[in-house]
């Protein structure tokens, strides 16, 4: 599929236009939403897998960190990739090799072969959703490159949630496989869609050398960086020699990563990028805002889940209320790129967010279902705002050259951020509901009236004794996973407060030499 007799897009080759330009943005979107998604549904489906592969459920959580950790390794490549290769050729190769290993990873039959199939996986997709970035805003007509931005920040985003109920609806109905096959013909469609339409737009392609050392010391230094943060909670972080091991490895790997690459000739990551104040201003309050934005999404199914009795289903749909007026809104965000203070917006997210995050934290154990959607649905109003200036505000200023360099390492930043919320949320909550176990178990006293008084209760019920003392115990347990929770959410909406005086850092005008729309 990918002719390596292409031709290089022609100079100043003028935006697609009509359904053109109709069908390439939803074979990019598809694709890119394809892959995102890959990252989430497969989180519901690990009792099944592992079931059915005759492992532990530990054990099948190996088939989410070998794809993260391949795909976290490929995005900071995806510059130097495209550079050497192009980047329509590229996009196109990496979502057939996306389709291709989907294919594996559901004909696998140990586990053993689907976490090889899915390093394979996460390693062809890597560089697909920056691409598809980079492309959107290369054909896109200038005066509609906004509602571009939103479209791919839309697919970013959503794809996350929608990725867990997928995932469950797929597992309960057929079988696991079918969460990788559903993968083939969308992929298919997306690739021969938009090598049909831009095999001639290609864009300039140099031919630099390897950069062997730099790569040597990426693939370490991220992949056990990944590794560590994906199994650390489960080995009790460095009380365990593994992660330990795996910690001093990643820090001494992506030091002499960053001195490297400043000074190697042909680098295969631009860290010189860092060096515009905007990109790193931008890329900065992403990653911090994803590491909240994430804890809610992490902690929120877990404690429905475990405390509250829900099922995977419900659980997932009490986080789906959150794309709808976000997937409304997207539009009229991106239209209004050039026209509103991308500072302003951002900020408004934050606060919608700071707030929304407050709410959450006020609610009990008693808290219906209905009462749980409200906030979620009102932040809704706030991920557009976010995700689609902050894209805008760290491409500011860079040539067409530099977006793909600048959206694969953003993106790896945000997936990085992804990984570490997950890490330290889970962390935070399991500490959290101990400390607030003891405490409420302190409580529990003579000397106390409504312990006392609740404890008659159970003898007039019945339960005396043991049976009376494991009904208090599931009590605590129950509120104060709760009460842990809460703290979890409260931290995130501090986190969001905390991340508005950064946005003001960014300088305008917050328009773009390669194409974004301009302030």
């Amino acid at each position: 599929m990918a002719n390596p007799t292409a031709d290089p897009a022609p100079a100043g080759a003028p935006p697609l236009q009509g359904g053109m330009l109709a069908l390439m943005t939803i074979a990019v979107a598809f694709s890119t939403f394809m892959e995102v998604l890959d990252m989430t549904i497969v989180n519901v489906a690990v009792p099944h897998i592992a079931g059915s592969l005759a492992v532990s459920p530990s054990e099948g959580t190996w088939a989410i960190s070998s794809y993260s950790m391949a795909s976290a390794i490929m995005q900071p490549l995806t510059g130097w990739i495209a550079k050497r290769f192009g980047e329509v050729r590229t996009f196109v190769v990496s979502v057939t090799l996306f389709v291709a290993f989907s294919m594996l990873c559901g004909f696998a039959t140990s586990m053993p072969m689907l976490v090889a199939a899915r390093l394979l996986q996460g390693a062809g997709s890597g560089p697909m959703v920056a691409l598809a970035l980079s492309l959107l805003l290369a054909n896109y007509p200038k005066s509609r490159q906004g509602m571009a931005m939103a479209l791919w920040a839309m697919t970013v985003v959503i794809a996350p949630v929608l990725g867990p109920i997928l995932g469950g609806w797929i597992t309960d109905n057929f079988s696991w496989p079918w969460i990788f096959y559903i993968n083939a013909p969308v992929g298919l469609m997306a690739a021969v869609t938009t090598w049909l339409l831009l095999r001639k737009r290609e864009s300039k392609m140099v031919k630099a050398p390897i950069d062997a050392i730099g790569l040597v010391l990426l693939v370490l230094g991220i992949g056990c960086l990944q590794f560590m943060l994906d199994n650390g909670n489960d080995k009790d972080w460095f009380a365990s020699p593994m992660i330990l091991s795996l910690g001093l490895i990643a820090v001494v790997s992506l030091t002499f990563l960053v001195a490297w690459e400043l000074s190697a000739k042909h680098p295969v990551i631009d860290l010189l990028l860092f060096k515009e104040r905007n990109f790193t201003i931008g890329v900065t309050a992403m990653s911090l805002g994803m590491v909240a934005f994430f804890a809610i999404n992490v902690v929120s199914p877990l404690w429905l889940q475990t405390t509250l009795g829900y099922t995977a289903s419900w659980s997932g749909l009490t986080s789906a209320w959150v794309g709808v007026l976000a997937f409304l809104l997207a539009p009229v965000v991106g239209s209004q790129l050039g026209r509103i203070d991308l500072r302003l917006m951002v900020t408004s997210a934050f606060v919608i967010l700071a707030g929304c995050s407050y709410w959450l934290s006020t609610f009990d154990s008693s808290a219906s279902y209905i009462s749980m959607v409200w906030p979620r649905l009102v932040m809704g109003l706030g991920i557009p705002l976010f995700f689609i200036p902050l894209n805008q505000i760290y491409l500011s200023g860079l040539p067409s050259e530099q977006i793909a360099s600048a959206s694969g390492l953003a993106n790896f930043f945000r997936t990085l951020g992804s990984s570490i919320s997950t890490a330290i949320t889970v962390t935070l909550w399991q500490h959290r509901t101990e400390f607030h176990h003891a405490v409420l178990t302190e409580s529990i006293t003579p000397a106390s009236p409504a312990a006392s008084g609740f404890l008659q209760q159970l003898q007039h019920a019945g339960l005396t004794g043991q049976r009376g003392l494991s009904v208090v115990d599931q009590l605590i347990s129950r509120e104060a996973a709760t009460l842990a929770v809460n703290d979890v959410f409260w931290a995130c909406s501090i986190t969001f407060v905390l991340l508005m005086p950064l946005l003001w850092l960014a300088r305008p005008p917050f328009g773009s030499s390669g194409g974004a729309v301009g302030h």
